[in-house]
């Protein structure tokens, strides 16, 4: 008589979250710092986050799970996260920043509106190669790049 294999359902997110953690810990071990629970329920809030965020979205969801962590140590861990390559910073101007997980995710650039602060992601072929022709042609190496384009959302566009 044959046995049922009953196989759970994984979740990708999961995976994503661990290895974030590992480079994390790798990333802190290489300076001599740290892992410490706020740090590690920063990582976990930003990775279940599936938006842009600022610091105070992040401090609010913290706030929500019945954590206690200082904008302060939300602030320093943020840097930390965007210095290892977990987390990109879109600084918006106005010394205003938001945040995105791109660990796990594809490179994408984004259009900015500076009305309602609406984020539009986009990712097109073209532009990515006239990009490697640009370096090519200026015999210039790559190691990253971000394209940020400001101007009118649709929504906004026909209200001005």
């Amino acid at each position: 008589m044959g046995g049922v294999s009953v196989r759970a359902k994984v979740n990708p997110m999961d995976s994503t979250i661990k290895r974030a953690t590992q480079i994390f810990q790798d990333f802190l071990k290489g300076r001599n710092l740290k892992v410490t629970g706020e740090r590690k329920i920063i990582l976990d809030a930003v990775f279940k986050t599936h938006d842009h965020f600022d610091v105070e979205e992040l401090y609010k969801t913290i706030q929500d799970l019945n954590h206690r962590v200082s904008k302060a140590t939300i602030y320093r861990t943020l840097e930390l996260f965007v210095e290892c390559g977990l987390v990109n910073k879109l600084s918006l101007g106005d010394s205003f920043s938001r945040y995105e997980h791109i660990y796990g995710h594809e490179h994408h650039d984004h259009l900015i509106c500076v009305s309602c602060g609406k984020i539009i992601e986009f990712f097109n072929e073209d532009l990515e190669k006239l990009q490697d022709k640009i370096c090519r042609d200026h015999n210039f190496k790559e190691t990253d790049h971000s394209l940020r384009i400001f101007g009118h959302c649709e929504d906004c566009a026909g209200s001005g």
